[in-house]
């Protein structure tokens, strides 16, 4: 431990590396931890996945006493603990799944002084009995996670939050750390007022995720369009589905099963156990999917979760960022999948004008609602918008998200908008989307027939457009305010659209009918083209899927999820460094000491194996599609005899003598350089063990950097002219 006064930091960076396997801190996580320890209070507003988490664990190893930290969710609880615990941190949780001789046993424990974190819900930390026996004891610091919840102005309020305000009262001189992921103004404003944190330091960390790949579609088929991206993009990968009802939660789980899918159903219409297991069993098992509402989510830990798809839309942008960051949390990449339609539309309209909420709430979900329908419907970069709602700038565009990678073309389309427009005024402003799209394809249905509309101005004047293109201009309209979702699921023009039939302004929309449909080969060749949604390159894949089942019946004989094992992530790493001992798998990311020691022989066995099996692997046959290339001669070279393919090599038979202590520093302060620049944690930029290769074979040239572990293609093409500059200066003074 150490105390208030002394510099906390060599300490934490020391723990940091003992415990949790990290060589640097990530952001703007140190300074969190240097204030905290230091007794102040923060705010912290950080993405998901951003490593909130270890803001307020380390500070809690590093001050005196125990960490208490306030969670909503009993499965976050208990997910945190079972991972610490791991790490050999005493942690330990209090809520309503224990039952009355544990709940003995974490107090006992917590009054001799035996806990380095308490997690605890608000409803017990509020309790008298819990108050009383947190004054008794050593308490280091109090951390509120999801701190948003505290808002009416929040996405996830709970009234149980706004009970928090004890803490300032009963344990003024305790430092508070208030941390969530999404917080707009007056949900910050709110988090500082309940918390007294107002002389608090704020840290508002970037909101990007960059290896979320963001995407919006048309609803067509929206069950066999989840199965076709999940087949073609995601099979055998951890996701979630979101559905706005529960009907739609269970159907969507059976009808993925019955296509041969994994997956479950979770809302809260079922029962605490039925809830429990689908919970445990995607905490538990890789690649199962969960169906389910909003009430599935918040406080997930799961790091390796490839994509989350919205089948309806969320509510706003809030509860869409915060339901999308849930995928990829380990930084490798994945895929934030929504689908929407017209009916989608018109019916969050219409729930939201029939709310019972007071107009000041109405107005402002109203404006949440515009700007999630204005990101739908952009024909810009989808991280642009996203950011620039949370207020944050973004030089893009990105790259990674739909209309950057297929740019939809927009036209003015201001005179058909100005047709939909009139035949809802000029039929009574009451029928729904399928009855104006007959009216203006001039479709003699019984109801057009009836209601005399086939003698409108309007009948027929759209027939130069499909049904298709009609839906898409109604839809925008809706979501733009042209149109309003009035009774009966009827549209009217609103005031708004005044200016627009009298021709005072023009309109643009996405001409969706013109945007082609992505074929599969397409899919896959955009896959193996650079966006890389494979986490990681297909000569280590073999290697990676050992490591996973290794992972897998390790975390079922110690009944934790695979996650608390290892991550993908650090998985990724060995598998592309390929350590040969101890001391090279411990300057991986990811494995600190207890790791090292509890599965290190393991690990490296299983990859001595490999590079092993590698080595004696048979001559490859051509395949019946090679051999019917003959035609074009490019089958001759695959029917000569070829050598078998070289073993990866391990680290530690590359490298064969000392690193050279001035090139090792020369690197060092190059990678610190290179993390300030991009953002990234250093063993992104190259890991420990790369960088001791580097300083013992001293390459000089880009090609002698090819070949060395832990410096891909990528790795290469991004820094390698840094690095070979850096080596040379270093040698040559």
């Amino acid at each position: 431990m150490t105390t208030a006064h002394a510099d906390p930091m060599p300490r934490a960076h020391a723990l940091l590396k003992q415990i949790w396997g990290y060589d640097a801190f990530r952001g703007v996580q140190g300074d969190i931890v240097r204030t905290v320890t230091d007794g102040g209070n923060a705010l912290v507003l950080m993405p998901t996945g951003g490593g909130k988490s270890l803001c307020y664990q380390l500070p809690s190893l590093l001050r005196p006493g125990v960490g208490v930290v306030v969670s909503p969710l009993i499965a976050l609880m208990k997910d945190q603990v079972d991972t610490l615990r791991q790490l050999g941190v005493r942690a330990a949780f209090l809520n309503s799944s224990l039952s009355l001789p544990e709940v003995r046993d974490v107090e006992a424990a917590l009054a001799a002084g035996e806990l380095d974190l308490l997690y605890v819900a608000p409803e017990r930390l509020l309790l008298p009995r819990t108050l009383e026996l947190l004054e008794r004891v050593d308490v280091g610091l109090f951390a509120i996670d999801e701190a948003h919840c505290v808002s009416q102005w929040g996405h996830d309020f709970r009234p149980e939050y706004q009970g928090l305000r004890v803490l300032p009262e009963r344990f003024p001189a305790i430092p508070r750390v208030a941390l969530t992921a999404t917080a707009d103004d007056r949900t910050r404003a709110d988090i500082l007022n309940v918390l007294e944190l107002g002389g608090a330091r704020q840290f508002v960390s970037s909101f990007d995720r960059p290896n979320i790949q963001y995407r919006v579609a048309n609803k067509e088929g929206p069950k066999t369009q989840l199965l076709d991206f999940i087949r073609a993009e995601h099979a055998g990968d951890a996701g979630i589905v979101y559905c706005l009802s529960r009907r739609s939660v269970e159907e969507t789980a059976q009808w993925l099963v019955a296509q041969g899918v994994d997956a479950v159903p979770y809302h809260a219409g079922l029962s605490q156990r039925e809830r429990s297991t689908a919970q445990e069993r995607f905490l538990n098992e890789e690649g199962l999917i969960v169906c389910a509402t909003v009430a599935f989510g918040m406080g997930i830990d799961k790091p390796n979760v490839r994509f989350v798809a919205h089948l309806d839309l969320p509510k706003s942008m809030e509860g869409y960022y915060q339901e999308t960051g849930r995928a990829g949390r380990d930084g490798l990449p994945s895929t934030a999948w929504m689908v929407y339609g017209l009916a989608d539309v018109v019916n969050v309209r219409r729930m939201l004008a029939s709310s019972d909420a007071p107009e000041e709430v109405k107005r402002v979900e109203a404006g949440k609602l515009d700007a999630l329908l204005t990101y739908c419907e952009a024909a810009t970069c989808r991280r642009q918008l996203l950011l620039a709602y949370f207020g944050e700038d973004y030089a893009g565009p990105c790259g990674n998200c739909d209309v950057c990678v297929n740019p939809p073309r927009v036209r003015d389309m201001t005179r058909e908008a100005q047709m939909a427009l009139s035949a809802a005024i000029r039929s009574g402003n009451r029928f729904g989307a399928a009855h104006l799209t007959d009216i203006l394809l001039g479709r003699e249905t019984e109801k057009v027939v009836a209601m005399h509309h086939n003698a409108l101005p309007t009948f027929g004047v759209g027939a130069a457009h499909d049904e298709k293109t009609w839906r898409g201009v109604l839809r925008q309209l809706v979501s733009l305010g042209y149109l309003a979702a009035g009774e009966h699921h009827g549209l009217m023009a609103t005031g708004k659209a005044r200016a627009l039939l009298k021709g005072e302004t023009t309109l643009a929309l996405r001409e969706d009918s013109l945007i082609p449909r992505v074929s599969k080969r397409e899919r896959e060749r955009s896959r193996g083209s650079g966006a890389g949604r494979a986490p990681v390159d297909a000569a280590d894949q073999p290697l990676f899927e050992a490591l996973r089942a290794w992972r897998l019946g390790k975390a079922r004989e110690l009944a934790v999820p695979p996650y608390v094992i290892f991550t993908d992530a650090t998985l990724k790493v060995i598998c592309e460094l390929r350590p040969g001992s101890h001391a090279t798998l411990g300057t991986v990311s990811g494995v600190g000491q207890r790791k090292l020691a509890d599965f290190g022989d393991e690990v490296l066995g299983i990859v001595r194996d490999h590079s092993a099996s590698a080595a004696s692997r048979p001559a490859r046959e051509p395949t019946p599609a090679e051999l019917g290339a003959r035609s074009n001669g490019a089958v001759l070279g695959l029917l000569k005899p070829r050598p078998a393919p070289a073993p990866a090599p391990l680290l530690d038979d590359v490298v064969r003598s000392e690193p050279n202590p001035e090139v090792a520093d020369a690197l060092r302060e190059l990678r610190r350089e290179l993390a300030r620049e991009t953002g990234h944690s250093a063993f992104v930029i190259f890991p420990n063990a790369a960088l001791d290769t580097l300083a013992a074979r001293q390459p000089r040239t880009l090609a002698e950097l090819v070949g060395l572990p832990g410096l891909g293609p990528k790795r290469i093409e991004a820094y390698g002219e840094r690095i070979v500059d850096a080596i040379n200066t270093a040698i040559d003074g």
